[in-house]
């Protein structure tokens, strides 16, 4: 039986669905389509055939060189497929980028492709910036979001600015430790933990569930991956039970500030959450 998901309204108008399908390292069988970078909007709808996408980001907040499409269609922070070689940084300011995303809007270019345009991992700072010249909605921030990083002043800047908040890693080190993620190697499972396992007995619900629920009661959207049926349909199953403020509070106390996606790690470190 299909299950309602509950959507947010979006400030260009548009709804959102407070939860969504995470495709970062799932299988190519497992989903319909892939994540898409921000420079190739035009290429990707084409390719895909779909008519226009809902939502474009910007995917960090750095201007790397751009990388031909034929040399290698999703770069990321590499120049080679080998991924041994840093992609060099340009001199292109955050107001030019988002002007380019703006041109990308239907209600703006009657060729668009694109309904609603935001950013990803940007800051406080940034999020003034950008709102200090845009000329259509900033409808989304998409941030590393879980109970060892609840970041609560980013998140209350977001809302109150009529921002969507969308929360990456909801699991924390979960997705990170076949990896070999340091980080996420260093620290308990949020599932284990003993907050968490308790407020799920309660409820008579998986750890996953209860921190969903979580980030859905404070209107945070979560996209959980998954390869497994059973798992996606689990991490649907939200919308029958409620946690309490108190057990909010206990699950936010797990807070210390750690962050697992971090692009200092490489050859030429990116030094974007300083």
């Amino acid at each position: 039986m299909a299950t309602d998901v509950p959507s947010i309204k979006l400030a260009s108008g548009y709804d959102m669905p407070l939860v969504g399908f995470g495709m970062w390292k799932v299988r190519n069988e497992t989903c319909a389509a892939q994540s898409m970078r921000w420079s190739k909007a035009r290429l990707e709808n084409e390719a895909w055939g779909i008519g226009y996408l809902d939502l474009f980001l910007i995917h960090f907040p750095i201007a790397p060189e751009f990388i031909p499409f034929d040399k290698i269609r999703h770069p990321c922070f590499w120049t080679d497929k080998e991924q041994t070689q840093v992609t060099p940084l340009v001199k292109v300011p955050i107001r030019e980028t988002w002007q380019m995303l703006e041109e990308l809007v239907q209600t703006k270019n009657p060729n668009g492709v694109v309904r609603s345009v935001g950013v990803s991992e940007f800051h406080t700072q940034l999020i003034y910036d950008v709102l200090s010249y845009n000329k259509l909605p900033l409808s989304t921030l998409q941030i590393e979001h879980h109970p060892y990083l609840t970041q609560p002043e980013l998140i209350a800047i977001a809302q109150e600015n009529g921002i969507a908040v969308t929360g990456y890693s909801t699991f924390g080190p979960q997705s990170l430790l076949e990896l070999g993620n340091a980080a996420a190697q260093g620290v308990k499972p949020l599932f284990e933990t003993d907050v968490v396992k308790s407020i799920a007995e309660k409820h008579g619900k998986s750890p996953g569930q209860v921190l969903l629920r979580g980030c859905k009661q404070r209107n945070i959207i979560v996209i959980p991956k998954s390869n497994s049926v059973d798992r996606l349909k689990q991490n649907l199953s939200l919308f029958d039970f409620n946690l309490s403020e108190y057990q909010i509070k206990q699950i936010s106390s797990l807070d210390r500030g750690l962050r697992f996606n971090v692009p200092n790690t490489l050859q030429r470190p990116i030094r974007t959450f300083t």
